[in-house]
């Protein structure tokens, strides 16, 4: 199955964005992707069951992100590819990720990641490309499991500090590190979702702080792909 919705891309492919499909249901969800009055689709979405339902070729420009940014990119679409998860998000009940999910996630993730040597600090969240917006795929997404596996960056290692002269600073490291700090607590909550899923608050506190850090001196010392 085909989704219509997809255009060229202007960049080449050095990202992948994973999303949740935030309705009750994969089949409308489906349906939603290739209808051509809806305007959004993504290269790939995933059933509960684990089946991997192809929309649109890598090659295209799919129509996922929507208004995002991401380490200087204003069109993500175009320098991305975008995997639907199905689940009913926040909106309808948010629910675990399956083990069927998970496995048919981390083959794709690992042919893609090969085909477009996508380094791991651009295997993201919706919400990390749009924090004002949204919250897919959430905090109850396994972005461990996929760091064992060397497809994701880990959650650092940290003791409690204060790296920062300030909360201005944090948040042009913030910024440096890849995220769109116009909304900056919606920017601090989208960090946390990602990499402190146990406390979602938006308050930029020392753990938060420490690891913003160790993530950055991770990057700046090459250990990112």
């Amino acid at each position: 199955m085909l989704s219509p919705n997809f255009n060229e891309r202007t960049l080449p492919v050095s990202m992948v964005v994973i999303h949740y499909t935030d309705m009750p249901d994969v089949e409308n969800a489906v349906d939603k992707m290739c209808n051509p009055d809806a305007a959004v689709s993504a290269h790939y979405c995933i059933t509960r069951p684990g089946e991997v339902i192809r929309l649109v070729p890598e090659t295209k420009r799919a129509w996922h992100a929507g208004k995002s940014y991401w380490r200087g990119h204003t069109d993500v679409n175009s320098a991305s590819i975008g995997i639907e998860l199905d689940n009913p998000g926040h909106t309808h009940g948010y629910v675990p990720f399956t083990e069927e999910q998970m496995q048919a996630l981390i083959l794709l993730l690992s042919g893609i990641i090969e085909r477009h040597d996508v380094p791991r600090a651009n295997i993201v969240g919706h919400s990390d490309v749009a924090p004002e917006r949204k919250e897919d795929p959430g905090e109850l997404f396994d972005w461990e499991r996929l760091a064992k596996l060397r497809l994701a960056l880990p959650r650092p290692a940290v003791k409690l500090g204060d790296p920062f002269d300030n909360d201005g600073a944090f948040y042009l490291a913030l910024e440096r590190f890849g995220y769109d700090i116009t909304n900056g607590p919606a920017a601090v909550r989208a960090f946390q979702r990602r990499f402190r899923p146990e406390r979602i608050d938006g308050v930029i506190d020392g753990q938060v702080r420490a690891l913003l850090f160790a993530l950055l001196l991770d990057r700046d010392r090459g250990n990112a792909r």
